[in-house]
């Protein structure tokens, strides 16, 4: 026989000392680590539900669907994203080394929002957080060249994508990093990091 719950109480309460709370950032965070796995579409919510100590109906109580699931999990990582990776116009290869160093902690982080392109692109919503942060470092960089610390001669939107890419080189390659692991002059993450930040320099030096 089912427990009864109380008003607004979720189904399949937990026992007594146990805070809905923490049940809660289980479900997230098995969550998170399902979703960088196998993607939206081959995530199974039971799994995150046993990998959280909790039941499938657990779960649905706390998220409507697999993709409300995910949704939130993806949201709280371009949160992440955005406080860890702040743009410095004056210091573009900096920023580039900022955003290698996100991505080689968590390249959980990398894998989830790659599915979340692959699987979600038709759904992509312009008013999104990263979309704003995205045309907020956009206007850091045309402001940049107004007052001569970035080559006006390159289109901003340019600048940051290459930037980027350039960022994400080794997050995106893994098969290029296990070849550099043994075929590398330094197989160091230190000399990875330091041949993107200077392909940067390069391309955007610092200004003087």
């Amino acid at each position: 026989m089912p427990r009864s719950t109380s008003p607004g109480q979720p189904p399949d309460a937990p026992a007594s000392g146990e805070s809905t709370d923490s049940t809660r950032q289980r479900i997230v965070a098995a969550a998170k680590e399902e979703f960088a796995r196998h993607g939206i579409a081959g995530a199974r919510v039971d799994r995150i539900a046993k990998q959280a100590r909790t039941s499938k109906e657990r779960v649905y109580a706390y998220f409507r669907s697999k993709e409300a699931l995910y949704a939130h999990v993806a949201e709280r990582e371009t949160t992440a994203l955005i406080e860890a990776t702040q743009l410095d116009p004056a210091d573009l290869p900096g920023y580039a080394g900022i955003l290698f160093d996100h991505f080689t902690a968590r390249p959980d982080h990398y894998r989830l929002i790659t599915w979340g392109r692959l699987e979600l692109a038709e759904s992509a919503d312009d008013t999104s957080p990263l979309q704003a942060t995205i045309a907020g470092k956009l206007d850091k960089l045309r402001d940049a060249q107004r007052i001569g610390l970035l080559d006006p001669a390159w289109d901003p939107v340019d600048v940051l994508a290459l930037i980027n890419q350039i960022a994400m080189t080794w997050a995106g390659q893994p098969e290029i990093a296990a070849a550099a692991a043994d075929q590398a002059v330094d197989p160091s993450v230190t000399a990875r990091r330091a041949a993107l930040v200077t392909a940067v320099e390069r391309m955007f030096p610092r200004p003087e």
